[in-house]
């Protein structure tokens, strides 16, 4: 059996009012931010399970349940898995589906690899971590940015254990997008004065309240992203030296693809040609720190996503602000 952490529970963060416009559209089912039926979302709980490179924190809402395939999320960087939290406990409400969040190693508080990881080595120990809580049962996945390049790495190399997957935006880079990427995203040698924390500050902010998070907010979850310390800069070198089209036509599972408004907006727009069984969702107007402003409405479309039975897309629970889903090759 595997090693049981102690478990402490982590009150949820004060609500973000939403702030997305309320577009008409044709389809038939719709969410909203408030969601019937759902009293309270599902407390969410952390703790530590061992990893190949030491003790991976996780975030946890929900038990583990044979009936319905546990959810594992995957953060971009440099961030952690708080970025999931507040979506974490309404989607565990809906169905009472277990979720996990991890920090990926070298991250908020799970402890770092010796050396300069690959997309491959994350995944490693990722899985490790998804099987020290759930053991070997089939699993689905949700990644965000380099979250979503681990996702597609496991489910190109664990298809059986590899059930479904929910990716925020899947980038299609070009040798001149990655040149361009891997200077902006360089490491910065800290400076005295402070300014290399300033240039991290004016970005993130730049990001975040472009998809609508306040100012407080921003400035609540802007620390996360310092927790990768003096080596916060490996997850994004493993990103940009990840396999081109990172392994989307090696993925044969259904794939639920987010598109918000973000950075990665147009470098997503090629993927859903590489992919075999996929639909990607345009989220207009959504962008960094949906899952903190849209926490209901994200949820109840990923559970329509993993609830549905013979075609996962029949019946999605479309927010709002979607256009019509684009298919896959």
């Amino acid at each position: 059996m595997p090693k049981r952490w102690r478990s402490f529970p982590m009150p949820l963060a004060g609500r973000i009012s939403p702030r997305a416009s309320r577009r008409s559209s044709p389809s038939a089912r719709r969410s909203s931010d408030r969601m019937d039926g759902v009293a309270s979302p599902a407390t969410v709980r952390r703790r530590y399970v061992d990893g190949p490179f030491g003790q991976i924190h996780v975030r946890e809402a929900g038990q583990p349940d044979p009936a319905h395939p546990s959810l594992a999320c995957f953060h971009m960087s440099p961030m952690t898995g708080r970025t999931f939290e507040r979506f974490m406990g309404p989607l565990s409400a809906i169905s009472g589906r277990h979720v996990m969040a991890f920090d990926t190693p070298g991250f908020g508080m799970s402890d770092a690899p010796p050396r300069p990881p690959a997309i491959a080595d994350y995944a490693d120990a990722l899985i490790a971590g998804i099987e020290a809580i759930v053991e070997d049962r089939a699993v689905d996945l949700m990644g965000y940015h380099t979250g979503s390049m681990i996702a597609c790495q496991l489910a190109a190399e664990r298809p059986r254990q590899i059930r479904r997957l929910v990716l925020v935006s899947a980038p299609v880079f070009s040798a001149e997008d990655l040149a361009q990427m891997r200077a902006e995203y360089r490491h910065r040698a800290p400076e005295a004065d402070g300014s290399h924390i300033l240039h991290r500050w004016q970005r993130f902010h730049h990001h975040f309240s472009a998809g609508g998070l306040p100012l407080d907010a921003i400035n609540d979850a802007f620390p996360d992203g310092l927790m990768g310390r003096n080596i916060e800069h490996w997850g994004h070198d493993a990103a940009f030296g990840f396999a081109p089209g990172m392994r989307l036509a090696d993925v044969d599972q259904p794939v639920l693809l987010l598109n918000p408004e973000d950075d990665l907006r147009a470098h997503t727009l090629p993927a859903p040609a590489l992919l075999h069984h996929a639909r990607m969702v345009m989220l207009d107007g959504w962008g960094h720190g949906f899952l903190d402003l849209h926490a209901n409405e994200a949820a109840a479309l990923v559970e329509s996503f993993l609830a549905a039975q013979a075609d996962p897309f029949a019946a999605l629970t479309l927010p709002a602000c979607t256009r019509k889903p684009v298919l896959s090759a």
